[in-house]
């Protein structure tokens, strides 16, 4: 027992530190866009809204995240940037702008089933993320 106490401080501090990494996150669930009528608002972010853009309201990811939204059914898929909170649709689990649901194919459905994930490590400048 005595060499228990002894040797387990030794373990303790000598053991390699193992650096944990962010999970990488990744959802599938129903994806919508923004109405017309959003275009020029303050979002949540306090950028404007801008349709042509390639940007996305999520709940929880911190602004200027990149995502990947991927169509399940066409599986078209393109990245966005997190400038917003949403959706509030129940079963949604993000917005895309009307730039990003055109290449989704979302516009005559008006949602899919989607799978998000985030670009490992990526967050933008709100400065430089226009999705262009």
């Amino acid at each position: 027992m005595k060499l228990l106490w002894i040797f387990l401080p030794l373990f303790i501090f000598c053991a390699p530190k193992v650096e944990q990494e962010e999970p990488v996150i990744r959802e599938v669930g129903i994806a919508s866009y923004y109405a017309d009528r959003f275009h020029g608002r303050k979002t949540a972010s306090g950028e404007l809204y801008d349709k042509t853009k390639f940007t996305a309201a999520h709940k929880t990811l911190e602004f200027g995240t990149l995502v990947w939204v991927k169509n399940l059914k066409t599986q078209d898929s393109i990245q966005v940037r997190i400038n917003d909170r949403g959706p509030y649709a129940k079963g949604r689990i993000i917005d895309v702008s009307r730039a990003a649901a055109k290449e989704l194919h979302l516009i005559g459905p008006g949602k899919a089933k989607v799978e998000v994930w985030v670009v490992e490590g990526e967050v933008e400048d709100e400065d430089e993320g226009d999705g262009e």
